[in-house]
């Protein structure tokens, strides 16, 4: 009998391998359908609302105990503390108040300067037209005289000029010398001087002013041009939309006046 258990032995001693196997694979598809894990579209629905609640708690919490200090404050020291908040608001407002003003202040006295500067620039400007030293442009006319007989006097072109100052004129250049307030004529036919300075014809005046109102001071009956044409010269007046006036005098300093102004 003792040979009969033997095999019997030895085909129990043979299976236990194989149940080894079978057990192995049972925990690799175990692992296998653990992992990698399977979310579904409803399971992380699920757990992205669960995440904001819980932070919805956190912050909830944190702020009932930041105010939990004043839960528990008596109401006077409530009433201070707001009477406190009030009167930082106030001043809060009234600096605010300050600041604007004094902003406001500041633009205005800017402006102001500013105002005074273009001014001063202008006058300035308009100051160096007269004197003539800068340099002027505008709409206005040329009167242009040619004496062949030289008959034309010194008296005849001051004429000419003093009916262009009534006339409007604003700056007037005559044969390259300027003319400012003091500018005189002298000499007689074929000899005229300009402040001293010899010109010859023709005698062509650059006039800046209103056209509409030079051209006719001149052509009035009696006026400069039939004067001169008496005088067998011949006159052309041309209105244009831009005259330059660019020659210039030196500035010259008084030697007594002084300004008045303190």
């Amino acid at each position: 009998m003792s040979n009969e258990e033997l095999p019997s032995d030895k085909g129990r001693i043979g299976e236990q391998p194989t149940d080894v196997a079978k057990e192995l694979t049972g925990r690799q598809r175990l692992i296998a359908g653990l992992w990698p894990p399977r979310v579904t579209r409803a399971q992380l629905i699920v757990a992205v609302l669960l995440f904001v609640l819980g932070l919805g708690l956190a912050i909830q919490v944190r702020s009932n105990s930041d105010n939990s200090a004043l839960r528990g404050a008596r109401q006077e020291d409530l009433v201070r503390i707001l009477d406190e908040l009030d009167d930082r608001t106030q001043r809060l407002e009234d600096e605010k108040q300050r600041l604007d003003a004094q902003r406001a202040e500041l633009e205005n006295s800017s402006d102001q300067a500013e105002e005074a500067r273009k001014q001063t620039v202008e006058k300035e400007r308009q100051l160096g037209i007269l004197a003539g030293t800068v340099a002027a442009h505008g709409p206005g006319i040329t009167l242009t005289v040619n004496d062949p007989g030289d008959g034309i006097k010194a008296d005849m072109l001051l004429d000419a000029l003093q009916e262009l100052r009534a006339a409007g004129a604003e700056a007037i250049e005559v044969n390259g010398v300027r003319v400012v307030a003091h500018t005189f004529f002298s000499g007689d036919g074929g000899n005229v001087k300009v402040d001293g300075r010899k010109i010859t014809a023709p005698y062509v005046f650059k006039v800046i002013g209103k056209p509409q109102d030079l051209e006719p001071a001149l052509n009035i009956p009696g006026g400069v041009v039939q004067t001169l044409e008496k005088e067998q010269a011949t006159v052309h007046v041309n209105q244009a939309d831009d005259i330059v006036v660019d020659v210039l005098r030196p500035a010259k300093r008084p030697d007594y006046a002084r300004s008045s102004s303190s």
